[in-house]
């Protein structure tokens, strides 16, 4: 898994001394809901999903320069959220922040890093991100970040609390893709 540098920030793998930092935003109630999945109970909870991202290696940790604090993540995840073109070399970008560090344009600067990432280094055609109706944080990245408006599917939060929501799902084209 490459390590990516912004301005202000430092994506990278994550490891399992990461798990008290990610426990301290994703035990929060403003975290999980928001991108469809219920709060962490423990910590025990949080290192068994870092191990996950280690194994899956698609999830990279937020990383304040700063502090070296794990601040949240971002994922670019094998996700075709549209049947019709599944063909396609496409990833969906997903992303969770701290709410103690919300406001200050770090989840924008660590998605336009993926973004440049995933059709530089991967080469791929279309990346999508999706919110949910309910998430104006994660509206105003994708409105910040350049992406367009694709289509609405409606889905269930299996891993929350099972209710039916809608995903507004948007796509950036790589500038260098055509359709011929």
């Amino acid at each position: 898994m490459i390590k990516m540098e912004t301005e202000r920030l430092v994506l990278r793998a994550f490891t399992l001394e990461d798990a008290e930092d990610m426990y301290h935003y994703a035990k929060d109630e403003r975290v999980g809901p928001m991108a469809g999945w219920a709060p962490h109970e423990s910590i025990e909870e949080t290192r068994d999903v870092i191990q996950l991202f280690i194994e899956e290696a698609d999830v990279w940790a937020i990383v304040l320069k700063e502090t070296g604090q794990v601040i949240g993540s971002i994922g670019l995840h094998d996700r075709r959220p549209d049947p019709s073109i599944q063909h396609d070399a496409q990833r969906e970008i997903g992303y969770v922040l701290s709410p103690d560090f919300w406001g200050n344009g770090y989840v924008p600067e660590a998605v336009q890093a993926m973004i440049r990432f995933g059709f530089e280094a991967l080469g791929l055609e279309r990346i999508w991100c999706g919110y949910f109706s309910f998430n104006d944080q994660s509206r105003r990245v994708v409105e910040k970040c350049g992406f367009t408006y694709a289509f609405t599917k409606t889905q269930e939060l299996t891993r929350l609390d099972g209710r039916t929501v809608e995903n507004l799902v948007h796509v950036q084209l790589n500038p260098t893709f055509s359709t011929h």
